[in-house]
């Protein structure tokens, strides 16, 4: 696998358990003590850890061209995230995004160096 497309995968996978994150997060938020109980503890820990993935891949790729795997990725998973497990609904508009949002990064992406 060429490293351009490895960083691709590690956006990706990082994007992902930043989710994860989002997720202790979001529960945490819920709490009559957000910032005071385990949830926000880990989504904390889990923040902090991707920055040393993030500082690998900053390495081999533009920031802008990180922006658009990580933007894209993020809208996505998040979007998965809020109706699989928090049940929340989506709009026909909010589906368009997010096919736009998937459409916007193979028009701004760089496939090759």
């Amino acid at each position: 696998m060429s490293p351009y497309l490895t960083a691709i995968v590690v956006i990706i996978t990082l994007s992902a358990v930043g989710v994860a994150g989002d997720y202790f997060l979001k529960v945490a938020s819920e709490s009559s003590k957000p910032f005071f109980n385990s949830h926000f503890l880990v989504g904390l820990v889990i923040y902090a850890l991707t920055a040393f993935g993030w500082v690998i891949v900053l390495k081999q790729m533009k920031l802008a061209q990180v922006g658009v795997f990580y933007s894209v990725s993020i809208v996505i998973f998040l979007t998965a995230l809020g109706y699989f497990q928090f049940h929340e609904t989506l709009k026909p508009r909010e589906i368009v995004g997010v096919v736009l949002a998937i459409a916007s990064l193979l028009l701004l992406s760089r496939f090759s160096e």
